[in-house]
């Protein structure tokens, strides 16, 4: 179950290859995501020293939350990933120039995941490409809903 998509890593990047990661959170962050308040629009997988982190996630902390702390709604996340997933990952991401981009944040067995796209870049007429494609799918779809409604009302008539 999804609770939050990046729809914009689709239109921005060629997603190749997809990874599951948990996520570092603190008591808070979990009650928030639970109540739909995440935000993955601005966000972005980075590699720090070794590690995969989250940055610029929005996680907008409920006015309940807790007393003895300062929430910080866009502080760095470390993801969690087998060692050996992880050095895979940096290689492709310095050797082959991919990127790391979050595609959703979902439940899996009651925890909380992240998604990782291993995604190319894309250019400008790539993305335009994309939509053209994206449109005439959508045009031929309605084409064919209007033909078989035709089909059917000269048949009954």
């Amino acid at each position: 179950m999804s609770i939050v998509e990046n729809k914009k890593a689709y239109h921005d990047y060629f997603v190749e290859e997809k990874f599951e990661a948990g996520v570092a959170l603190e008591g808070w962050e979990v009650k928030a995501i639970r109540a739909g308040r995440a935000q993955l629009k601005e966000a972005y997988v980075v590699v720090k020293s070794g590690e995969i982190v989250l940055l610029g996630a929005h996680i907008t902390p409920l006015a309940t939350a807790s007393t003895h702390i300062k929430p910080d709604p866009t502080r760095t996340r470390k993801l969690l990933m087998h060692r050996l997933e992880i050095n895979r990952l940096i290689g492709k991401v310095q050797r082959a120039g991919y990127t790391l981009t979050p595609l959703n944040l979902h439940f899996n067995k009651g925890r909380i995941k992240l998604e990782i796209g291993l995604a190319r870049g894309k250019k400008q007429y790539d993305k335009r490409e994309t939509e053209k494609l994206r449109d005439w799918t959508r045009e031929k779809q309605r084409l064919l809903r209007n033909r078989s409604g035709a089909n059917r009302a000269s048949r009954s008539g």
